[in-house]
């Protein structure tokens, strides 16, 4: 058996065995492989997923840390093939590796593990898309950062579906999860102009971070605009820009977008935020785009959870995602 290459994580604590014959139309568990006896050859794989159960960092009280394995319980619930676009996921091979270690009290020794776990994502097998399983919003930064650092002459772009700006003052925070997009900023891993939020709405971002994110050039569209405009438009246009301008778009959807209505889990929960379909799509749409090579799902908190709504609707993310990237393989 080959050495397990990622000393930093710990092996996934759910290991599936598929009961069936079948290779299409499987439950999501049938369908996610596991660390098993052997090693898996990882060229095979097209996904990776990671877990990240951080909630140290984060500024409102969350149980984020359990959003990974959460997650992991729900999908399997779900199958692989998706009616609305008679897609099935099983095409795909995914494997999920397991959960980055966490230090009990030092946060920035868990972020480094967590830079480091994509690094090594990146080294052993370069041609899979990492999807990450948070966890807060600070573990964003630390994964862009270890893109970076596997491929330091890249070009990064940030599509962020978030009703906060996530620039808040490190100088008061710290690395917490209310600034990761100004810690990338900050560190000159990516230009402020390469980021594109869409979701904000309301009274739940200060005039000053406003003004923060117009002078680094931070590209926003509201809520109350992307109902003038619709979703696909607004999505599609950011591609676009980004495509124009980066190598890599880097994928972060902060639960919180959604409305609380329909995700009562968030740690930030709060009215006017996204309906689920809008979500749905607008990952989906991304998933398609052929330079958007990584994704997190983060700040999601089954403790505050009603019946599963949000962290169905997490899973449903993760899921409306890869059907874009097997809509994406599919010959034009």
């Amino acid at each position: 058996m080959r050495e397990y290459p990622y000393p930093m994580l710990n092996r996934p604590t759910m290991i599936w065995s598929k009961q069936t014959d079948q290779v299409s139309d499987l439950t999501v568990n049938e369908w996610i492989e596991t660390i098993g006896e052997s090693m898996p050859i990882w060229e095979d794989f097209d996904v990776t997923i990671l877990g990240v159960p951080l909630s140290k960092s984060s500024i409102s009280t969350s149980a984020a840390s359990e959003n990974p394995d959460a997650m992991r319980r729900a999908w399997r619930s779900f199958r692989t093939y998706n009616l609305d676009e008679d897609v099935d996921l099983a095409r795909l091979k995914a494997i999920d590796l397991g959960d980055v270690k966490q230090h009990v009290t030092d946060i920035r020794s868990t972020h480094d593990q967590i830079q480091q776990a994509m690094v090594a994502m990146r080294e052993k097998h370069p041609h899979t898309i990492p999807l990450t399983l948070g966890g807060d919003h600070s573990i964003t930064a630390m994964l862009i950062k270890g893109w970076k650092q596997a491929h330091p002459d890249e070009t990064i772009g940030i599509l962020q579906l978030d009703t906060h700006f996530d620039l808040r003052d490190l100088a008061n925070l710290g690395p917490a999860n209310g600034t990761p997009i100004r810690q990338v900023i900050e560190s000159h891993t990516v230009k402020g102009k390469h980021v594109y939020n869409i979701g904000l709405h309301g009274f739940f971002n200060s005039l000053a971070l406003k003004k923060y994110a117009d002078e680094h050039g931070v590209h926003y569209t509201t809520m109350k605009t992307v109902r003038k405009k619709g979703i696909h438009h607004v999505v599609q246009n950011a591609l676009t820009q980004l495509e124009n301008a980066v190598d890599t778009i880097y994928l972060t959807v902060d639960m919180d977008v959604l409305d609380i209505s329909f995700n009562p889990a968030a740690p930030a929960s709060a009215p006017g935020g996204m309906r689920t379909d809008e979500l749905f799509e607008a990952v989906q749409i991304a998933g398609e785009h052929p330079k958007v090579k990584a994704m997190d799902i983060v700040c999601l908190d089954p403790r505050k959870d009603v019946g599963e709504i949000g962290v169905k609707s997490a899973v449903h993310t993760m899921l409306s995602f890869l059907t874009g990237v097997v809509k994406r393989k599919e010959p034009s």
